[in-house]
C-alpha cells in the first residue's frame, strides 16, 4: 500500500514553478504529485506568465484543463495518479513527460540561493522544518548561508527568528525573555501548526537553554506577555532547600500555576532557569532609566496579582525583588525589633542578633525601598547602641558635652529615622516601641546634661579644656592664622551634633578634605551660649564675647576682631544667573591678605520653620552654600561649627507649656521650673536678666507649632559641633592631626551573640570599647607649636589568634617582604590581623582604623601596604569585597604562603 500524498504547500507550489520556468521548459503544463484540492488562489504569476493551478483527480479532468487552457497560460496540474494511469495522451503535454514530486528539500535548495548541499541533520529533524521554510520565507528571502552547505543551525536560526520577528543574535534567554513581553510579535508564533511549534521550541532549548520550554508553552497559551511575573513566582513555587518557603504551598501552587503553561508542568531545572532570568531583566530593567523602571514595576506588580489568583501570596516574603516580599521581610524584621525591645528592661543580646539576621535579610532585598531601608538600619543601631551598658553619670559637663558629640548624637541621627517611621502599621509599632526606649535612655542624659549645665553656669567656673562658643575664636581660629594659615569658618545656622556627623560624611568621602581632631584624638564640642537663640549664641560666636545682637552687631563685632577678616551672610553669598558664589566671594577666598573668612549659611535653621529638618539627610547636596564654598577654599583650614542644634516637633507626642513670652524653648524665670525644666543663672545667660527657665525634655514648647525648635537646654541643642578640615594636609594645624574613626561603635559593628558588654571584660564577651582619655586643660592653646602634632592612638590589642600572629611575625618570609622604606609597625599588622580574625576574616575599613588606631583617612592606603606586604608570589591573602570598603583575609592562604603552623 502506497503512503498518503500529502496537500499541496501554495509556497512550495510557487517555487517549483518558478524552478520549472526557469528552466525554459515550453510544455504547456507540468503534473506534481499532491493531493487534488484547490489552492487558495488558483491562478498565480511568475515573471509576467499566468499560471492556472488545477486539481485533477482523474485522467478524464487532466484532460478537460489541457483543453480548456486559455492562450499564453500554463497549468500545474495537482494529481495523486501515476504515468500509466494518466496514459501517453496527458503525459504528451507535461513537463519532462511525466509526473514530478515536489521535493520539500529540493525547494529549500532553491529559496537559499540554489545551495548544492544540505547538512544531514537538517533532513533528519523532518519535513515540518523544509514546509516551514517554505511557507515562511520572507519577502527578500532567507539569508544567504555561509557556506556551501546549508547548516542546520543556519536554516532553523533564520526561520525562528522569521516565525519569532527577533534578530537572530538575540535568540538567547534573555533575547527570549525580552521577545515575551511583546504581545504583538507572539501572535504569529500562536497560529503555527503544533510539529512547527514544537521544532521551534525545541531549537530554542539548544540557544536559549531550558527556559525556552515554559516560555513558549506560556506563550502558546495565551500567556506570553506574563512570562516574567510568572518566572519571578517561579522562584518562590520551586524552591532552594533553605529559603524556609512552605513546601505545600508551593506544592499547590505549582498545580494552580500549570494552565499558566498550557498544563505543563515544569521541571526544577526549568523553574530555576526562567527564575534566574526573569529576575536578570528586572535588574536590568530598572537600570536602564525611568520608563524602564516603571515597566519592571508594572510587571512586579502583576506577579504579585498572579500569585493573588493562585493563593500563594504567604510565599512573597522569600522573593527578593517582588514589592510585597520587601514589606513581609521588612515585617518580619519588625517582628524581631519588638522582641528585641522588653518593656522596662536592656535588649536581650540574642535578639539583637536575632534583628540584625532579619535586618540583613531586608538588605538582601533588591526592590528594598532605600528610605526605609535605612531606618531600619538605623533601628539596628539603636539597638546594639541600647544592648551597651549605660555606665555612670558624667562628672563633669565636659564628660556631658563629649557623650553627646561621641555617642548620643549619633543616637540622635538614628532615632530621627525611627521617629519619622515607617508607613507600614506593624513595622511602625516596632519602631514605636524601640523609640519609647531610646527616648527614655536619652531623656536621663539629657536631665544629667542639664543639671550639670546649670550648676557649671551658677558656678561661674573656669571652663579649663571645655570649648566654649565664646571662645572659638581665640582658641581655635586664631591659632591658626597664628601659624601662617588662611581660614575659611562656616557656620551652620542650627546644625546640632547629629546633622554634623552627616555632614562631614559627606565632605570627606571623596578624600579631598581631611578631617583633624585635637592630638588625632576623638572629636570634640562646644558649648553654645544660653539660651540657645541665635540672638545670643550667633552673636557671642562672631564677636568673640558674651553679647546679643543680629547682623550689625556681628560685623561691627567681627571687623573689630579680624580687621582683614570678612563676614558673610546669606544675601552677600547669592549670586546672579549662572553663578553659584558671588564674584567677590570668590575673590575673597582666593585673597591671602584676606586671613580668615566666614560664611553663615542658614539653610538648616530656615528648615526648622518651613521644612523638615528630622528626615532631611544634611550633606553637600542638600546645603549647596557648603560645597560650592569648599570647591574655591581647598588651600584654606576649614573650620565648621554651629550657633546652637536643635530639637524637632515631637507632633502628638508634644507638651506645651504656659510662658509669658512667645519665645519656643526658653522663658523667663518668673515662676519656679517644672519638671521638665532647669533654672539656669549666670553670666553665660545672655537674655533674661542672666536668669531663664529652660526645658530640658525635648518634646517641650512654649510658643507656636514648627518643625524644630532651639533655646533649651537639652544638650541636641546646648552643645556645637566642631569639624577642622583640610584639604588632605594632616600637618596642617599644629597640635592636630589626622581624626580617627568618629563612629562609636555600636554604630559599625553587629552585636554577636553574647550577654551584654560592661567595664569588665569576661571570656564570651564583647570586647569593651576603649575608655577616652581626659583632655588637658590647654588642649586649645594653640600658640607657637613646633612639634610634630601628637600621634595617632596606639593599635587596641584585640584577643585573637596569638599564636598564628606571633609565629607570622617571627617567620622568615615576613621578614623578608617588609619594606624598610615604607614599613608597617609589627604592633599595627598584629592589630589588622586580629581585627580581621576576630570579625569571621572580615571587617570594614572603619572597623580596621578605629580597632588598629588608624586615622580614618589613612585606612585605605593602611589596608594596601597590608595587602603588598602579605601577597606572597601574587596570591592575595587580604581581598576587598565588591562593596570597596569590607575587607576580607584568606587566613588558609596565609598560613600556606607563611609556612605556618595552623591554628
Amino acid at each position: 500500500m502506497s503512503a498518503p500524498v500529502s496537500a499541496a504547500q501554495p509556497d512550495a507550489v510557487r517555487r517549483k514553478v518558478e524552478a520549472w520556468l526557469a528552466e525554459a521548459d515550453q510544455a504547456d503544463a507540468i503534473a506534481l504529485t499532491a493531493r487534488p484540492e484547490p489552492l487558495p488562489e488558483p491562478v498565480i504569476t511568475v515573471g509576467g506568465t499566468r499560471v492556472r493551478v488545477v486539481p485533477c483527480p482523474t485522467p478524464l479532468a487532466a484532460r478537460a484543463a489541457l483543453h480548456d487552457r486559455a492562450d499564453g497560460e500554463r497549468l500545474v496540474l495537482l494529481t495523486e495518479l501515476t504515468d500509466s494511469e494518466l496514459g501517453d495522451g496527458v503525459l504528451a503535454h507535461l513537463s519532462k513527460q511525466t509526473v514530478r514530486k515536489i521535493d520539500p528539500w529540493d525547494v529549500v535548495r532553491q529559496i537559499f540561493g540554489g545551495v548544492r548541499h544540505l547538512d544531514p541533520t537538517l533532513v533528519r529533524v523532518g519535513r515540518w522544518v523544509a514546509d516551514a521554510l517554505t511557507d515562511h520565507a520572507p519577502p527578500d528571502g532567507w539569508p544567504t548561508p555561509p557556506g556551501a552547505i546549508l547548516t542546520r543551525d543556519h536554516a532553523l536560526r533564520s526561520l525562528t527568528s522569521e516565525l519569532l520577528d527577533l534578530p537572530p543574535t538575540e535568540l538567547d534567554d534573555s533575547g527570549l525573555v525580552q521577545w515575551s513581553t511583546d504581545a504583538r510579535r507572539q501572535l504569529r508564533f500562536t497560529t503555527l501548526p503544533e510539529t512547527v511549534a514544537d521544532g521551534i521550541t525545541t531549537y530554542l532549548t539548544s540557544t536559549a537553554g531550558r527556559l525556552a520550554v515554559p516560555v513558549m508553552a506560556a506563550v502558546r497559551a495565551g500567556h506570553g506577555v506574563d512570562v516574567i511575573p510568572l518566572g519571578l513566582l517561579a522562584g518562590l513555587l520551586w524552591p532552594t532547600a533553605t529559603n524556609g518557603t512552605s513546601e505545600v504551598e508551593a506544592a499547590v501552587g505549582r498545580t494552580r500555576l500549570e494552565p499558566w503553561f498550557g498544563g505543563l508542568r515544569l521541571t526544577s531545572q526549568q523553574a530555576e532557569a526562567l527564575h534566574q532570568t526573569a529576575e536578570a531583566w528586572i535588574y536590568r530593567t530598572f537600570d536602564s532609566g525611568e520608563e524602564g523602571r516603571d515597566e519592571a514595576v508594572r510587571l512586579l506588580r502583576r506577579a504579585e496579582a498572579i500569585a493573588g489568583e493562585i493563593g500563594v501570596t504567604g510565599l512573597l516574603g522569600a522573593s527578593t525583588v517582588l514589592p510585597s516580599g520587601f514589606v513581609q521581610r521588612l515585617r518580619a524584621f519588625a517582628d524581631a525589633v519588638r522582641l528585641a525591645v522588653p518593656a522596662g528592661g536592656s535588649p536581650v543580646p540574642g535578639m539583637v542578633a536575632r534583628a540584625q539576621t532579619a535586618l540583613a535579610a531586608v538588605e538582601a532585598h533588591r526592590a528594598a525601598e532605600r528610605r526605609r531601608l535605612e531606618t531600619a538600619r538605623m533601628a539596628v543601631r539603636l539597638l546594639r547602641w541600647l544592648h551597651t551598658a549605660d555606665g555612670p553619670a558624667p562628672a563633669t559637663l565636659l564628660d556631658a558635652l563629649h557623650r553627646q558629640i561621641r555617642q548620643d548624637g549619633w543616637v540622635d541621627r538614628a532615632r530621627l529615622d525611627v521617629f519619622a517611621g515607617d508607613p507600614e502599621p506593624q513595622v511602625a509599632d516596632a519602631y514605636r516601641l524601640l523609640h519609647r526606649a531610646v527616648d527614655a535612655r536619652r531623656s536621663r542624659h539629657d536631665h544629667q546634661f542639664a543639671t550639670l549645665l546649670a550648676a557649671a553656669t551658677s558656678a561661674e567656673a573656669e571652663p579649663g579644656a571645655l570649648l566654649r562658643v565664646e571662645d572659638v575664636l581665640d582658641r581655635v581660629v586664631q591659632p591658626i592664622v597664628d601659624e601662617g594659615r588662611r581660614v575659611l569658618m562656616l557656620v551652620l545656622d542650627g546644625m546640632g551634633v547629629a546633622a554634623a556627623t552627616e555632614l562631614a560624611e559627606s565632605i570627606t568621602r571623596s578624600g579631598t578634605w581631611v578631617e583633624l581632631s585635637p592630638g588625632g584624638g576623638p572629636r570634640t564640642g562646644v558649648l553654645a551660649a544660653l539660651p540657645t537663640v541665635t540672638e545670643a549664641s550667633r552673636c557671642t560666636l562672631l564677636t568673640g564675647r558674651l553679647a546679643t545682637g543680629g547682623q550689625q552687631a556681628e560685623l561691627k563685632a567681627f571687623k573689630a576682631r579680624f580687621p582683614a577678616g570678612l563676614l558673610l551672610h546669606k544675601k552677600a553669598l547669592r549670586a546672579g544667573a549662572g553663578t553659584a558664589l558671588d564674584p567677590e566671594v570668590l575673590a575673597a577666598l582666593g585673597d591671602p591678605a584676606i586671613s580668615v573668612v566666614v560664611a553663615v549659611i542658614n539653610t538648616i535653621d530656615d528648615a526648622l520653620d518651613r521644612s523638615d529638618p528630622g528626615t532631611t539627610v544634611w550633606g553637600q547636596d542638600t546645603i549647596t552654600a557648603v560645597e560650592d564654598l569648599l570647591a574655591s577654599a581647598t588651600d584654606r583650614v576649614v573650620v565648621v561649627v554651629s550657633d546652637h542644634g536643635h530639637v524637632v516637633d515631637r507632633g502628638p507626642e508634644s507638651v506645651v507649656l504656659t510662658s509669658a513670652s512667645s519665645e519656643n524653648r526658653w522663658r523667663p524665670a518668673s515662676s519656679p521650673a517644672g519638671e521638665a525644666e532647669v533654672a539656669v543663672t549666670g553670666s553665660r545667660v545672655v537674655l533674661g536678666g542672666g536668669t531663664v527657665v529652660l526645658p530640658w525634655r525635648e518634646e517641650v514648647r512654649y510658643g507656636p507649632r514648627k518643625a524644630g525648635y532651639h533655646g533649651g537646654a537639652a544638650p541636641a541643642e546646648a552643645v556645637i559641633p566642631l569639624l577642622v578640615l583640610t584639604a588632605g594636609d594632616d600637618l596642617a594645624v599644629p597640635g592636630w592631626a589626622g581624626a580617627p574613626v568618629a563612629s562609636p561603635d555600636w554604630w559599625r559593628e553587629p552585636v554577636t551573640d553574647a550577654p551584654p558588654s560592661s567595664d569588665t571584660a569576661t571570656p564570651g564577651r564583647r570586647r569593651p570599647r576603649r575608655p577616652v582619655e581626659p583632655q588637658p586643660e590647654g588642649l586649645f592653646d594653640l600658640g607657637p607649636v613646633t612639634a610634630a602634632p601628637a600621634p595617632a592612638p596606639a593599635p587596641t590589642p584585640t584577643p585573637a589568634v596569638p599564636g598564628l600572629l606571633t609565629a607570622l611575625l617571627a617567620s622568615d618570609r615576613y621578614a623578608q617582604r617588609r619594606d624598610p622604606r615604607v614599613p608597617l609597625a609589627d604592633d599595627r599588622v598584629a592589630a589588622l590581623l586580629s581585627t580581621l580574625i576576630a570579625g569571621g576574616d572580615r571587617a570594614t575599613f572603619d572597623t580596621l582604623a578605629a580597632r588598629a588606631g588608624v586615622p580614618a583617612h589613612r585606612i585605605s592606603g593602611t589596608v594596601t601596604a597590608l595587602r603588598k606586604l602579605l601577597q606572597v608570589e601574587g596570591y592575595p591573602v587580604i581581598t576587598l569585597d565588591p562593596d570597596g570598603r569590607t575587607v576580607h583575609l584568606d587566613r588558609a592562604l596565609l598560613i600556606e604562603q607563611f609556612e605556618l603552623e595552623p591554628r
